[in-house]
């Protein structure tokens, strides 16, 4: 799904070569070692495709009037489509307000509150956050409707959780989902999550979700992943919240850690910079397809 959305985002971006590229600026403030590794796979995606993209690398010291400073001068940059900062952010940085300096029309993490009271407001003809949506996509693309379904969203967070509640409880064709937002401090977990006809999991927790939690046949969608040791063979492994050995066989579909939804997030982001590029300069059209 993913190599099918960036085919056809390099194949648009192509087509208006004439004009000029999209771009996309990426903010990484600190040294938090996954952070520099997401926005490296970042940086090589908008290559695939044809964006051009910024890299601003600041030190975890860096002051919040730098980092303002440098998201106003991106704002009015012309050749500034996406402005993208990395989370998480030095202690220091509250990210709900750094999201809130961001022009919305640049903001291709859809964390502005404007873009995400837009997405509880129904509108969502703007920037959606990326994880949402890539789930979202990646359910229509194998046919899977939460259309009258009731779907358990295992987190709260505002970059996953709260927008994906958000959006698939829309009363428009394709959406209209029955959502419970579950999350860690409730007292019977699996009596929830077995409720869900479709699990979408992003609690930061190794295997919190073992088969006995799922019902037969149910839909899950494992957003979490965690970097550990292995207890068996002392290496390192990376695991996701579902225990996916356990569930195999048991859920009718389940994305894989790694490899599943991570893909679909930088897939949406390449998408926003380009929706964001096409509305930016007036253009008539929209065309993600391949």
């Amino acid at each position: 799904m993913a190599e099918l959305i960036e085919r056809g985002i390099a194949l648009s971006v192509a087509k208006l070569a004439d004009i000029r590229r999209p771009g996309l600026a990426v903010i990484l403030a600190g040294d938090h070692a996954p952070s520099h590794i997401y926005v490296g796979r970042k940086i090589a995606a908008c290559q695939r495709v044809g964006i051009q993209s910024k890299q601003f690398l600041l030190d975890s010291s860096t002051s919040k009037e730098t980092l303002y400073s440098l998201i106003q001068a991106l704002n009015i940059d012309p050749t500034v489509d996406g402005i993208l900062v990395q989370l998480p952010l030095p202690f220091h940085f509250s990210p709900v307000e750094v999201a809130s300096w961001i022009d919305p029309s640049k903001d291709v993490d859809g964390l502005h509150p404007l873009n995400q009271g837009n997405l509880l407001c129904g509108q969502l003809n703007g920037l959606i956050p990326c994880t949402p949506l890539g789930i979202k996509r990646l359910l229509d693309g194998y046919g899977i409707s939460v259309s009258g379904k009731h779907v358990v969203i295992f987190g709260r967070s505002n970059i996953v959780g709260k927008p994906m509640a958000a959006l698939l409880m829309q009363t428009l064709p394709g959406f209209d989902a029955t959502v419970t937002v579950l999350h860690r401090a409730f007292h019977d977990l699996a009596s929830v999550t077995r409720l869900a006809d479709i699990l979408i999991v992003a609690a930061g927790q190794p295997h919190i979700i073992r088969r006995d939690m799922v019902k037969k046949g149910a839909v899950i969608v494992d957003v979490g992943i965690t970097k550990r040791v292995c207890q068996t063979n002392g290496k390192h492994e990376i695991v996701g919240d579902v225990f996916f050995e356990e569930l195999l066989g048991h859920a009718s579909y389940m994305t894989p850690v790694p490899g599943g939804v991570g893909p679909m997030t930088i897939a949406m982001l390449l998408e926003n910079t380009w929706k964001s590029f096409v509305v930016r300069n007036h253009l008539k059209f929209l065309d993600f397809k391949a």
